[in-house]
């Protein structure tokens, strides 16, 4: 009898079950095998497309940022001071109160009267006459010298006309100016004393009260002491403690706070220690 003639063999039941679950289990392996691969299939092409695209450069580190380096300290800018004009007024012109009369440089005309005369109201020995804005600021000088320091001024000798100083001149050029070479003929220039007339016209002025007073303080009402003591050799006149100039209170601050003394100095002209 041939094979295909034999009648099969009926498998038991243990055996048929037998190979069910390893059929099962093999088609269980399997399935989870394509599974898992196509899970890692998915996950490179994810990485693949956040990749950029291109050939992949290494990225350099940061470089550190430096300090911030402080900004320099912002200067302000000099405040200029004007300096003081000079030429802001004649030194020639016998109208100007800045008129510099010395040994060489005489009035002119050499008979020049001021125009605007007035009769200064403080105590006198002669009626003082003086130009109005000289005689409104010694006249504030005086009530000033009453006020602070309780002293009483009188005027010894103010305006002197050319013809006056012709009188007056008696040879000594240290003492008494030449006729057209007074600045008492400008109507700017005052003698100044105590009421009491104690050393009037002398030296001994300067160690009065009236005297320290007017050194300290006359530069604050516009008036110069002309003639200091140790100026002979510039101004050309002894000293004279009394002898006051007016020549306003823009120059004689400006003089008191550089220091200078004369009118010559200031203005650097020559000195005038005598006629030429």
């Amino acid at each position: 009898m041939s094979e295909l003639q034999r009648p099969r063999r009926r498998l038991s039941r243990q055996v048929r079950l037998r190979r069910t679950i390893a059929a099962a289990v093999l088609a269980g392996v399997i399935a989870g095998a394509i599974a898992i691969g196509a899970a890692a299939g998915a996950d490179r092409d994810a990485q693949a497309s956040n990749e950029p695209s291109g050939t992949p450069t290494a990225t350099p580190d940061p470089t550190p940022s430096e300090p911030a380096r402080p900004s320099p300290d912002v200067t302000a800018p000099p405040v200029l001071v004007p300096s003081f004009d000079k030429s802001a007024r004649s030194i020639d012109d016998p109208n100007s109160i800045w008129l510099v009369v010395n040994k060489l440089r005489p009035l002119n005309p050499a008979d020049y009267a001021p125009a605007d005369l007035v009769t200064v109201p403080v105590a006198h020995t002669w009626d003082p006459l003086m130009r109005q804005e000289a005689s409104d600021a010694i006249v504030t000088m005086f009530a000033a010298a009453t006020s602070e320091a309780g002293l009483s001024l009188a005027s010894n000798s103010a305006y002197r006309s050319y013809t006056t100083q012709v009188e007056l001149y008696a040879g000594d050029d240290n003492l008494t100016a030449r006729p057209g070479y007074s600045e008492h003929q400008t109507g700017l220039t005052m003698d100044i004393g105590a009421t009491s007339g104690v050393c009037s016209l002398a030296t001994c002025f300067t160690d009065t009260a009236e005297g320290v007073w007017l050194r300290d303080n006359a530069w604050r009402f516009g008036y110069l002491l002309r003639y200091p003591a140790d100026k002979t050799a510039v101004t050309g006149y002894d000293f004279e403690p009394w002898h006051f100039r007016y020549i306003g209170v823009e120059l004689s601050t400006e003089m008191h706070n550089t220091g200078f003394t004369t009118l010559e100095e200031f203005f650097g002209l020559p000195a005038a220690p005598a006629y030429p």
